[in-house]
């Protein structure tokens, strides 16, 4: 693995782009640590429960404390997720913006442009709940007009600030911008995570058995999570020799891998934001507060329920959005290419479209116990979430976007001949 990262490092493009995501990363880890003007932070963290294993605690793991601290990107990332989620629904009912989906690049660069019109509407609404919340609760220095607006105004800067850096890492740096955003929060909340539970188990808060167990526990669910994302169904394709000018073409035998969990870790981020945004605006609404903390809050089995049928939407939706068995079985047969024992066209698209369906259900069935995975945990080995907050969501999408940057990385590597990280 040193090795491959000393080739990374030899080859000038790979080298910007590696250090230019270090450095866009280590901006927004800078940005958690800005305080929003006027707000007292810690009474605020108080009255939210960060520290009680609700809502609200899952969600600053998210933002890697930003949120206990509320900083410039408490937020994080969630309205910009809410609003891919709501583009990406929309694009399938309206026909317009189907269109320009498939217009190709320009299409999908208007989607793009009215997502970030939506995230800074989403953003401007969760501002407004928070600030409003926060002057209820009296923690607010200044709570007249122009304070507030202060307030709802920075953390919307925030989210448009996080959306940009996001983007900008996906587009000049290594692996997908929002997902390292969210991974470098869990990891950076991860040194804090453990030295509580440490504590926890010298005060005799903890039973070190319990700890132990907990921590085998996680190193299965990252081995499980290894094994799933690299599973894969190959299906087998023939290519037919033609003669183009005076050089021979095709007649060789490859495949098409399909993965058991072809859309990684986004049903889980995808399924968490669109469950969190309404939970957390729910708690500014003091009608739906009470039936919200009995039936849906965080851990409960409503709120378990909804998740896993979340989880399992967005895994078919995401899976059906980036790969079209249609589409690939035309191109294949514009150059020559068929599975043996089956015709080129329909049939073929028909084959892949089921083949996909059946391996998607394991991968939605995995991502589902991993989501509910850590109130099972505790309730195994007793170790409250409000001592140690992390589980599987977080080591799945840890584990899943490493993953995901180390094959990008491989890519590269491949392309110029050196030998990569994975063998």
């Amino acid at each position: 693995m040193l090795a491959a990262l000393r080739n990374a490092f030899k080859i000038p493009d790979l080298r910007r782009r590696i250090l230019y995501t270090a450095a866009l990363l280590a901006v927004y880890r800078i940005g958690s640590f800005v305080p929003v003007p006027g707000v007292n932070a810690v009474e605020l963290a108080r009255q939210l429960g960060v520290d009680g294993g609700n809502i609200f605690g899952f969600l600053n793991l998210f933002t890697g404390g930003a949120l206990e601290r509320f900083t410039v990107f408490a937020q994080g990332v969630s309205p910009y997720i809410t609003a891919s989620i709501v583009m990406n629904l929309l694009t399938i009912v309206i026909p317009k913006l189907e269109e320009l989906q498939k217009e190709g690049p320009e299409g999908r660069k208007i989607i793009a442009q009215y997502t970030r019109y939506a995230t800074v509407l989403l953003g401007f609404v969760q501002a407004f709940g928070t600030t409003i919340m926060a002057r209820n609760w009296g923690v607010t220095s200044n709570p007249t007009f122009f304070g507030l607006t202060l307030i709802m105004l920075t953390l919307t800067a925030g989210t448009m600030f996080t959306m940009w850096l996001g983007e900008k890492i996906s587009e000049k740096g290594i692996g997908n911008g929002i997902s390292l955003l969210i991974f470098v929060n869990i990891v950076a909340a991860m040194p804090t995570t453990y030295a509580n539970a440490f504590r926890a188990v010298f005060a005799g808060q903890l039973h070190i058995v319990s700890l132990i167990v907990y921590l085998l526990i996680t190193i299965a669910v990252i081995a499980a999570v290894v094994m799933i994302t690299q599973g894969e169904r190959r299906v087998p394709v023939q290519y037919s020799k033609r003669v183009v000018g005076r050089r021979m073409y095709g007649g060789q035998s490859t495949h098409i891998p399909l993965k058991v969990n072809q859309a990684g870790v986004i049903p889980v981020i995808f399924a968490s934001s669109v469950l969190s945004f309404p939970l957390t605006l729910a708690q500014f609404i003091p009608g739906v507060k009470g039936f919200v903390d009995r039936w849906l809050d965080y851990g409960t089995f409503g709120y378990n329920l909804i998740y896993v049928i979340l989880v399992f939407f967005f895994t078919y939706f995401y899976t059906a959005v980036t790969f079209n068995p249609a589409e690939v079985a035309e191109n294949m047969k514009k150059n020559g290419g068929y599975i043996p024992g089956l015709r080129p066209g329909k049939p073929t698209a028909d084959y892949m479209d089921r083949i996909l369906s059946r391996i998607t259900l394991p991968g939605a069935v995995f991502l589902a116990v991993i989501a509910v995975l850590p109130f099972v945990v505790a309730a195994v080995t007793r170790v409250p979430t409000n001592i140690l907050f992390f589980g599987g969501t977080g080591t799945l999408i840890m584990v899943g976007v490493a993953l995901d940057t180390m094959q990008q990385l491989e890519a590269h590597l491949l392309m110029r001949h050196y030998e990569g990280f994975l063998k």
